[in-house]
């Protein structure tokens, strides 16, 4: 029978006692800790037992389980697979806040104990160096699990995984959590890995809602590991992002879209495009587009942007249909539709750079494309405006890039735009005057390239109008047409 804590049994006389434990042996004999103020007493138990014989008589890997074992403590509760969403805060998370801010202080005793090593002659960086290699991804992954904002933190607790973290990237002689994680140079291997190794077995596709934390510390860490070192670790990031982005809910599908938006801008298009990769996390975007979600949508087309460039290189016939075509067809559908004003706003920022990444290809989309835009010049969105802001900007791109279609679809564009202007001017409401101004000038700038493309019609065809207007302001607008050459 194993006796806790520092109970020794009775002694014979003459008998020599057992040697006691090392340090780190006892600490880990009085996990889990009962009682109030019990892990303050394994922080003072790290700090009186000193640097030389707490490293010096302990291997690198009795220490990692120790850190491993504080970590499971204070480990938020486990959840069930198929639960909707988390609790809101409740006994069972209040007191793993309490638990982790007081096993967060341990560790930063230990990590202060590291450092104070360091410096020792007797020990140094030969005796540091494999502690700090075999503890430095358990202390971040549990540093990072409190630092995010969740029902399983507190302020405190919070606090204290902050500090931890700074620590922790000191130890490692680091100057930043990025440096920490990926290496000081190309060439130099990180902590990433380790990292991954431990959050691997926590997000596969029958472990990863159990842990509530471990979708957070993935997507805390992804960012800070950018070009070029993420393309080494791509077999084993890309998974976990599709996966979180084909959940139902659609918290994880935008925390996955952004994780897999991260990687498209940090991996070589030759490593996305090698076992048709980017084909994979292409067909995984396209069927975010049937959701009826703005954020979702915006992340997915901003993804999208950037991804189809890496699909589309090196295709051999450059006026076959493309990926773009396919993916501004359906996006065209959605919008002539759409009632929904948040959405109609995200469609409408986004779909300018769609109209830029075709070109003069955009004239497969025309007759579409013309329903779209006169459908969202008559509709106003709000004070901000931001859906016709965004249709002009489209208007002004398509007849940049497809100029020779434009004369036959003068008089629908003329006659949408001089509506517009009108009704900008005459319903004025609650829209600031700045954006009312930026409503007129970008209709005048479509009118301007209008009549350039078609030959001087549009001077023709507003030859009466402005002095019928009694508007001054409208009337400015028209007469900049009318004079520009």
């Amino acid at each position: 029978m194993e006796l806790p804590g520092f109970v020794q049994p009775p002694q014979l006389p003459g008998e020599r006692p057992p040697p006691a434990p090392p340090p780190a042996e006892r600490v880990q004999r009085q996990l889990p800790p009962e009682g109030p103020g019990a892990l303050g007493e394994l922080g003072a138990l790290l700090e009186a037992a000193g640097s030389r014989r707490l490293f010096g008589d302990v291997s690198p890997a009795a220490l990692g389980e120790l850190v491993a074992s504080l970590s499971r403590f204070a480990a938020p509760p486990e959840q069930q697979q198929e639960a909707a969403e988390l609790p809101g805060k409740d006994g069972a998370y209040e007191a793993v806040a309490e638990r982790a801010a007081e096993v967060g202080a341990v560790l930063l005793r230990l990590l202060a104990e590291l450092e104070a090593a360091r410096t020792e002659e007797t020990l140094g960086d030969p005796a540091v160096g494999p502690i700090l290699r075999r503890v430095a991804a358990p202390v971040y992954v549990f540093a990072v699990t409190h630092v995010v904002d969740g029902p399983w933190t507190s302020a405190r607790s919070r606090s204290v995984a902050r500090e931890l973290l700074e620590s922790l990237v000191r130890a490692a002689d680091c100057g930043s959590v990025a440096e920490f994680l990926r290496g000081k140079k190309e060439d130099e291997e990180g902590r990433f890995a380790a990292v991954m190794g431990l959050l691997k077995q926590e997000l596969t596709k029958d472990t990863w809602k159990r842990n509530p934390a471990m979708k957070h510390v993935f997507s805390w860490t992804l960012p800070h590991v950018t070009r070029p070192w993420l393309s080494r670790y791509l077999e084993s990031v890309l998974p976990p992002s599709l996966l979180i982005s084909d959940d139902y809910r659609e918290e994880n599908k935008i925390l996955g879209v952004r994780c897999l938006h991260h990687i498209v801008l940090n991996v070589p298009g030759a490593d996305l495009c090698q076992f048709n990769r980017a084909q994979v996390v292409y067909h995984a975007l396209y069927n975010h587009l049937y959701s009826r979600e703005a954020p979702l949508i915006q992340a997915v087309l901003l993804c999208l942007l950037d991804l189809l460039p890496v699909l589309e290189r090196g295709q051999r016939q450059p006026r076959a249909p493309t990926r773009c075509d396919e993916v501004l067809r359906l996006l065209l559908t959605h919008m002539e539709a759409e009632h929904r004003l948040a959405l109609r706003r995200v469609y409408a920022g986004t779909l300018p750079a769609f109209v830029r990444r075709l070109g003069i290809l955009v004239a497969r989309h025309l007759k579409r494309l013309e329903r779209v835009i006169v459908g969202y010049l008559e509709v106003c969105d709000g004070p901000e405006e931001e859906a016709r802001l965004g249709i002009l900007e489209t208007l002004r791109c398509t007849i940049e890039h497809a100029w020779p279609r434009m004369p036959r679809r003068l008089p629908v564009l003329l006659k949408a735009l001089l509506r517009m202007m009108w009704d900008v001017h005459a319903d004025r409401g609650p829209t600031p005057e700045p954006v009312t101004a930026a409503l007129l000038r970008g209709a005048t700038e479509c009118l301007i390239l209008l009549d350039r493309c078609s030959g001087g019609q549009v001077k023709i065809l507003l030859e009466g109008v402005d002095g019928s207007c009694e508007e001054s302001c409208v009337r400015d607008c028209l007469r900049e047409v009318r004079e520009n050459t």
